[in-house]
């Protein structure tokens, strides 16, 4: 049954064209019968075959369908062909119409079916009585308002499921691309995470094998302590790696003490003291009334700094100082790192990197635009590379 079911919906001109054959024979053998006394008339034929014609193709020409409907229905009143039951296509037209037709169909539909039962009842006239004309009249009207109010009610039925599967469908679209927006923002936190933790330690360790390389046969000692601090500097690496990878995986840090926690401003001091172990003098300052931070302005600080610092090592030169100062203000934390040494190239913090360059400083920028802050990048005025920074504080919660 059901396959039979999907069968006719799949061939509705065909299922209509039975109904209309159904519809032609039925008005033919009403014509072929002695009516009021009146012999057969040939003129009805034409027009019984156009109504059948109506409803055949009511589904893929409605509007069309209408106009022919009318023609042989003024074809009607013309050759006094009375009303048979081939006149039932102007129900099912009506009907087509309002739930499929243009609007102009639909509603030249509805006024077409209200006025061919006045015209019909006027122009055979059988009720003694105007009480009696009228009442016919109402009572032949009232068919054609259902049929155009129930296709009325289906196009808007239609119409609103066609809507919520457009919402629908927009809401699945924006969930897709929320999704891509994610990803895209946990690769982008992911890569910064990386780029700063490889840059600053390896960077710590070739500075360190190069001091131990050159001292040592002159100062063994010397030379064991840059080894201490390469492989100190590589199990913090490895560490952080090790979250990394665990958020990664969980998508939470892990609580294991083979990972470590994400850096926050207290850890700074660590941080500019391993710097210092590199041979890069560091002045290091805070200024106001230290107090808690979000953890997202706590890490940003961090990953700032140990950037900025990892800088000042790559392209500041010998004999390169750095200073760095955290301000803490009523309603933000000020950072500025400063060194005296060359500087970084024009195109890697005006551009944002080229050859694969200034990614770091792409970093800073992301990261401090998420939390809401600005930062400055470039040259000093007394020669030298400044950065900074400015992070809003809320409340920490």
């Amino acid at each position: 049954m059901q396959r039979l079911y999907d069968f006719l919906r799949r061939h509705p001109t065909g299922v209509d064209s039975f109904w209309a054959l159904l519809l032609v024979g039925m008005g033919l053998l009403w014509n072929m019968e002695d009516t009021a006394g009146r012999d057969p008339q040939l003129a009805a034929v034409p027009i019984i075959l156009g109504l059948g014609l109506v409803v055949a193709l009511r589904r893929r020409v409605p509007e069309r369908m209408l106009l022919l409907a009318t023609v042989c229905g003024l074809a009607q009143l013309a050759v006094d062909v009375e009303t048979n039951p081939s006149d039932f296509a102007l129900l099912v037209i009506v009907y087509t119409n309002a739930a499929d037709g243009a609007r102009w169909a639909s509603r030249y539909a509805l006024a077409a079916g209200l006025l061919a039962p006045t015209i019909s009842n006027a122009r055979w006239e059988r009720q003694d009585t105007a009480w009696q004309w009228f009442v016919v009249t109402a009572f032949l009207t009232i068919p054609f308002v259902l049929a155009w109010v129930l296709g009325d009610s289906i196009r808007t039925r239609r119409a609103y499921y066609a809507q919520l599967e457009e919402r629908a469908a927009r809401l699945e679209k924006e969930r897709e691309e929320r999704s891509k927006m994610a990803v895209a923002a946990e690769r982008a936190r992911i890569a910064r995470e990386l780029h700063d933790v490889v840059a600053h330690n390896v960077s710590v360790m070739v500075v360190q094998a190069d001091g131990a390389a050159y001292v040592m046969d002159a100062a063994p000692e010397q030379a064991r302590q840059a080894l201490e601090t390469i492989s100190g500097t590589g199990r913090q690496a490895l560490a952080e790696m090790r979250r990394l990878l665990g958020v990664l995986r969980t998508g939470e840090p892990s609580d294991s003490t083979d990972y470590v926690p994400q850096p926050d401003v207290e850890q700074i001091d660590d941080l500019i003291e391993q710097v210092r172990g590199a041979g890069l003098v560091v002045d290091f300052r805070v200024e106001g009334s230290p107090r808690p931070l979000p953890s997202g302005v706590e890490l940003t600080a961090y990953r700032i700094v140990q950037e900025a610092l990892t800088n000042t090592r790559k392209h500041g030169g010998p004999d390169v100082e750095a200073s760095v100062r955290l301000t803490y203000f009523d309603d933000g934390l000020g950072l500025l790192v400063e060194d005296d040494g060359r500087g970084a190239q024009r195109e890697m913090y005006e551009d944002g990197g080229a050859d694969g360059q200034g990614h770091g400083l792409i970093g800073m920028r992301e990261r401090v635009g998420m939390v809401g802050g600005t930062l400055d990048a470039g040259p000093r005025p007394g020669g030298g590379f400044r950065i900074s920074a400015l992070l809003p504080l809320r409340p920490a919660g």
